[in-house]
C-alpha cells in the first residue's frame, strides 16, 4: 500500500507541474512555476532564513507566503498608506543582522498634504502563529511636495556597512526638482538604520543642499541593486516614451533628468535640450528605447543556471517579460528577453535560496512565480 501511496504522490506532483508553462532560454527549456496566487498587485518580496516569503501589496498589506504557497492573514502594525495611483506600500527588504534583531525596513507612499511621499519604516517582523510588526518606526520622509499618485521610486538596498539606499522618483509633475538639491525628489538617498545622513555622503555641509542625498537627476527609480562582483551600486529607472535607462550609481553625481534623456515626451517634443548626454552627467550603461516599463532587478550568483552567473535580471511591466543582461567588464553588453508569452507584469525578480529565480505579478489577482530548469 505505501509503495501505490508514494507512486500515487509522483504522479501528482507530476500532473501539477505539467500544467506549468515551459519557455526556451539561452539555459535551455526553464518552467514557471506558481507558487502563490491571489495577491492583490504584490509589490516586492524578501526571504526568511527558513524560505518563507515576505510580500508586500500595494493597498497596504504585508503578508508571509510558506515554501507551499499557503497565505497568511494581513500583518497588523502596517501603518497607513497612499493608496492612489503608483502609490501604495512598495518594497520590502530584511536588515543584514535579521536573524539577530529580526529587523525589517519597507517603503511606502505616506499620506501627506493630500498626496504621498515617499517614506520608510524599521519595524522587527514576528513571523509566528500571527505574524505581526511591532516597534515601529518611521525612519525617512521625503523632503518635497507631495505626489497626487505618480513616481515614487521605493526601492530599498542595504550595504555591507548597514547603510540604506532609497530610491525617490520626481513625482512626474515637479520633475524640474530633480535637478536641484534642496528636495529630495528624483534622488538616490543615503541613511544609517536610524534614518541619519552619514557625515560621509557627498552633500553633507553644503549651502542649500538636502544632506541625505547620494545621486540625483533621477526620474523614477524602480530597481536597484548591488553587484556582488565589486559591490557597486546598479539602478534603474523609467524613462518617459523611451529612455528607461541602468546607471552604476556614484556619490554626488547627476544622472541627467530631465535636461537630457535617450527618450522623448508622451507627446512627443524633446526632453529637456533634447539630447542624450552633456558634459556633467553621467551617462547609463544601458536604456531600453522603445521602454519597457522596468522595476525590480537583481545579479544571478546561484548554482541553478550556472550559464547565467552575473547576469542582471530586470523585471518589465509593459513589455510583460523578464530581461537578461550578460554583464562584461562592468557593463551590460547583450540582452536575452524571456518568458514573453507569460502575458503579466513582471513588477520585482529576485533569487530564492535555492538558486531559483522568483517573480510577482503586478495584477488584481498577483503571483508568486518560480523559474526553474525543466528536469
Amino acid at each position: 500500500m505505501r509503495s501505490v501511496a508514494v507512486l500515487t504522490l509522483i504522479l501528482f506532483a507530476a500532473t501539477a507541474h505539467a500544467a506549468d508553462p515551459t519557455f526556451k532560454t539561452s539555459a535551455g527549456d526553464v518552467r514557471v512555476e506558481t507558487v502563490a496566487r491571489g495577491l492583490v498587485h504584490p509589490w516586492a518580496l524578501a526571504f526568511l532564513p527558513d524560505g518563507r516569503m515576505v510580500v508586500t501589496e500595494r493597498p497596504g498589506r504585508i503578508r508571509i507566503v510558506t515554501r507551499d504557497g499557503k497565505v497568511s492573514p494581513a500583518l497588523d502594525g502596517v501603518p497607513k498608506v497612499f493608496a492612489s495611483g503608483q502609490g501604495g506600500l512598495l518594497d520590502i527588504i530584511l536588515d543584514r543582522g535579521f536573524a539577530q534583531n529580526r529587523t525589517v525596513y519597507f517603503s511606502y507612499a505616506e499620506p501627506f498634504d493630500g498626496g504621498g511621499r515617499t517614506a520608510v519604516a524599521r519595524a522587527v517582523l514576528d513571523a509566528g502563529e500571527t505574524p505581526r510588526l511591532t516597534d515601529l518606526k518611521v525612519i525617512y520622509r521625503q523632503h518635497g511636495p507631495a505626489s497626487r499618485g505618480n513616481h515614487f521610486g521605493s526601492r530599498i538596498v542595504q550595504a555591507a556597512d548597514g547603510n540604506l539606499f532609497i530610491t525617490n522618483g520626481e513625482h512626474f509633475t515637479d520633475r524640474d526638482m530633480a535637478q536641484t538639491l534642496d528636495n529630495d525628489l528624483g534622488k538616490i538617498v543615503r541613511i544609517t538604520p536610524d534614518g541619519a545622513a552619514p557625515k560621509d555622503n557627498p552633500f553633507v555641509g553644503r549651502q542649500g543642499a538636502r544632506p541625505e542625498i547620494w545621486s540625483y537627476g533621477h526620474r523614477n527609480t524602480q530597481g536597484l541593486t548591488l553587484n556582488p562582483a565589486d559591490g557597486s551600486l546598479w539602478e534603474q529607472e523609467h524613462g518617459a516614451m523611451g529612455g528607461d535607462e541602468i546607471n552604476v550609481i556614484a556619490p554626488g553625481k547627476n544622472y541627467g533628468w530631465p535636461k537630457v534623456s535617450y527618450g522623448v515626451n508622451y507627446d512627443g517634443s524633446p526632453v529637456g535640450t533634447g539630447k542624450a548626454r552633456m558634459e556633467g552627467v553621467t551617462d547609463p550603461v544601458w536604456h531600453w528605447t522603445p521602454s519597457i516599463a522596468p522595476s525590480g532587478m537583481t545579479f544571478y550568483t546561484g548554482d541553478l543556471f550556472p550559464a547565467w552567473k552575473g547576469s542582471l535580471f530586470n523585471g518589465a511591466l509593459k513589455f510583460k517579460l523578464l530581461s537578461r543582461l550578460e554583464i562584461k567588464d562592468g557593463k551590460p553588453v547583450r540582452e536575452e528577453r524571456m518568458l514573453q508569452g507569460l502575458n503579466e507584469r513582471v513588477r520585482d525578480v529576485r533569487q530564492g535560496p535555492d538558486g531559483a529565480l522568483y517573480l510577482v505579478t503586478d495584477a488584481s489577482a498577483g503571483r508568486v512565480l518560480r523559474v526553474v530548469p525543466t528536469p
